[in-house]
């Protein structure tokens, strides 16, 4: 088996009963608990040039470990020179393990 991420066993030994504790909840799966990290990025220029968003999701995927998603815009804005479903940004969703290891 595993070994157990060293802030997730914080979490359960330290956190979680202070936790209880100071809001005064009764049962144990009432107490707050993280369900997913998302790490975002935001791509400026990534109008003119295309390939700021692949560098983008090069440093994403270092950095966390896990392909992320491109995000597409989601309308048109002609100020900007947006178009729907442009790229412009990329993100990654951490849960389980690799969550409490990234946190």
């Amino acid at each position: 088996m595993a070994q157990m991420p060293r802030l997730r066993q914080k979490y359960l030994e330290e956190v979680k009963p202070k936790l209880r504790q100071r809001f005064g909840i009764g049962n144990d799966l009432a107490v707050p608990r993280l369900s997913k990290i998302v790490v975002n990025m935001g791509v400026n220029g990534a109008v003119e040039n295309k390939g700021r968003v692949d560098t983008a999701v090069k440093e994403l995927a270092a950095i966390t470990g896990q392909a992320p998603t491109i995000r597409k815009a989601r309308k048109s804005i002609s100020s900007f020179k947006l178009r729907e479903e442009m790229p412009i940004g990329a993100a990654v969703t951490l849960r389980g393990n690799r969550m409490w290891e990234f946190a």
